[in-house]
C-alpha cells in the first residue's frame, strides 16, 4: 500500500504551535480532573506520556479510544485478534477515568492500558519513544493531529476504525480540504460503520483505496458483566412485580419518562421502573425528579432497598447496568428523546431484551435501522407513546418474546462480521 505523500500544512503548523502554548493550561485541568477521580499521581503522568508500564518485547498493536463506548467496543476485536496472533502483545489508551476503570476489569489477554497522552510534542514524543507500537488504530472520530503524524512519522502502520464522523465535523474539515486530506493521508485504512460515513471521508479528501465500509464494532463487543450475587438479591427484592428498564438518559428526558411511568401505573399500580441515568453523578438531581413527579423512590448508590410500594428504582452506579438488563427484557434506550444521538441498543439486544427508542438515534442510525426493520425494536415519541410501547410488550407476551428473538438475530447477523474486521486489519496494517 502506498505510504503518505502530503506534506504538512500552515493549519496543522499553527494547531501545534496553539497547543504547545496552551498545554501548561490543558494539563492543569486534566490533571485537576484525574485527582478528583482518584487516579494516582504516577498514572496521571501517562498524560504527559511517561509510561507507567514496562514495554512488552515484541509485536505491539496500539488500539485508542476517547471514552467508555469507544474503548469497550474494542475489547472483543483485541481478543479475537490476539486468537489470530498469538505472539502479538496490545495497548489499549483512553482518555477518561471511568474508562479506564471498566477496561481494567475486562482487559483481554497480553493487554495493558494507559491514559493516552496530551496532543501536544512533548507527550506525544515520549510516548512513542517508550512505546513504538508496530500499528496504531484509532476508534471512531478519534483524530488527533499530533500523534497520527507523528506516529507515521516513526513507522507506526495507522488505521482509523468504526469511523464515525457528524456532519458538523465532516463540514468543518470540508473547509479545510488540505489539512483533512493531509491528516486522512496519515491512515493505511480507514473502516467506516456505514457507507455514509466512507462518503464522508471521500468528500474530505480521503484516498478512495484506502475507504472501505465495515461494521459497528459495538455490535460485536461481549455482553456486559453481569454481578450474579447482585442479580439474585435484587430478583429477591422485586419478587413477581412487572418491570421495565429506562437506561442511559439524559437531562431532559427523565421527566418524560416518568410521566410515561405514571400512565403506566393508572393500569398497573404494582409495575415498577428501573431507571439508569447515563451518568450516575446526576442520581441526585434524578431523585429530585422523582419527587416531584409524585412517585415512590429507592436509590442504589445510597445502599436503599426496593419495599413493596416502591415505584422507582435509581440505579446510579457505575458498571451495573449489564446486571440490570439480565433483569427484564424490556429497554427503553436514552439519549434518543432529544437531539443527543442514542446510544448502543445491542448491550440490551445481547442480554436478551427488545429496545424502544426515540427518534433522536442518529448516531447509531447504522445500528437501530435494521434493529427496527426486524421488529427487535420500536420507536417512541414522547411519553403517551412511550407508555403504549411498553404496555404493548408488558400485556402481550408472544409479542414481546418474539421482539426479543429479533434483536438477537440481529446482533448476531452484525457480530458474523468481525472476523472480517480483523483480517482487513491484519492485511492493511501487515501484522502477520
Amino acid at each position: 500500500m502506498s505510504s503518505p505523500t502530503g506534506k504538512p500544512t500552515p493549519l496543522y503548523h499553527l494547531y501545534r504551535g496553539v497547543t504547545a502554548a496552551i498545554a501548561p493550561i490543558a494539563w492543569a485541568s486534566v490533571a485537576r480532573k484525574l485527582r478528583k477521580a482518584g487516579v494516582s499521581t504516577e498514572r496521571q503522568q501517562e498524560r504527559l506520556g511517561a509510561a507507567s508500564l514496562p514495554r512488552p518485547p515484541g509485536q505491539l498493536v496500539w488500539f485508542h479510544g476517547a471514552s467508555v463506548g469507544e474503548s469497550l467496543s474494542v475489547l472483543t476485536l483485541i481478543t479475537r485478534m490476539g486468537e489470530r496472533l498469538p505472539g502479538t502483545e496490545f495497548l489499549i489508551t483512553s482518555g477518561t477515568p471511568t474508562s479506564a476503570e471498566l477496561i481494567a476489569k475486562r482487559l483481554p489477554p497480553r493487554t495493558r492500558h494507559q491514559f493516552a497522552p496530551l496532543d501536544v510534542h512533548g507527550p506525544v514524543g515520549r510516548f512513542y519513544n517508550h512505546w513504538r507500537p508496530e500499528a496504531g488504530i484509532f476508534v471512531e472520530s478519534e483524530i488527533w493531529p499530533q500523534m497520527l503524524v507523528k506516529g507515521r512519522e516513526r513507522g507506526t502502520r495507522l488505521a482509523l476504525l468504526n469511523a464515525r464522523l457528524s456532519d458538523k465535523s465532516v463540514e468543518g474539515w470540508k473547509k479545510r480540504p488540505k489539512t483533512a486530506r493531509f491528516l486522512l493521508d496519515q491512515f493505511r485504512l480507514m473502516l467506516t460503520q456505514n457507507d455514509k460515513t466512507a462518503q464522508n471521508l471521500l468528500d474530505m479528501g480521503a484516498d478512495p483505496a484506502r475507504v472501505k465500509p465495515g461494521t459497528n464494532l459495538k455490535a460485536t463487543s461481549a455482553p456486559l458483566p453481569v454481578d450474579e450475587l447482585a442479580l439474585a438479591r435484587i430478583r429477591g427484592e422485586i419478587g413477581d412485580r412487572p418491570l421495565w428498564i429506562a437506561s442511559s438518559t439524559h437531562a431532559g428526558e427523565e421527566e418524560t419518562v416518568l410521566a410515561a411511568h405514571k400512565e403506566l401505573l393508572k393500569s398497573d399500580p404494582d409495575l415498577l421502573l428501573l431507571l439508569i441515568p447515563r451518568h450516575p453523578d446526576r442520581g441526585e438531581e434524578v431523585k429530585r425528579l422523582v419527587g416531584q413527579a409524585g412517585l415512590t423512590c429507592a436509590q442504589r448508590s445510597t445502599g436503599q432497598a426496593l419495599a413493596p410500594d416502591t415505584q422507582v428504582y435509581l440505579a446510579d452506579t457505575l458498571g451495573e447496568t449489564g446486571t440490570w438488563y439480565a433483569l427484564c427484557p424490556l429497554v427503553f434506550m436514552g439519549g434518543s428523546l432529544l437531539k443527543i444521538g442514542g446510544h448502543n441498543p445491542f448491550e440490551p439486544a445481547q442480554a436478551g431484551a427488545a429496545v424502544i427508542t426515540g427518534p433522536g438515534y442518529y448516531n447509531f442510525r447504522e445500528t437501530f435501522d435494521p434493529l427496527i426493520a426486524q421488529g427487535g425494536a420500536v420507536e417512541v415519541t414522547d411519553a403517551a407513546s412511550l407508555a403504549e410501547a411498553v404496555s404493548h410488550w408488558l400485556t402481550n407476551s408472544p409479542a414481546l418474546k418474539a421482539a426479543c428473538a429479533a434483536a438477537r438475530t440481529c446482533v448476531q447477523d452484525q457480530a458474523n462480521a468481525l472476523d472480517d474486521v480483523v483480517e482487513t486489519l491484519i492485511k492493511a496494517l501487515e501484522l502477520e
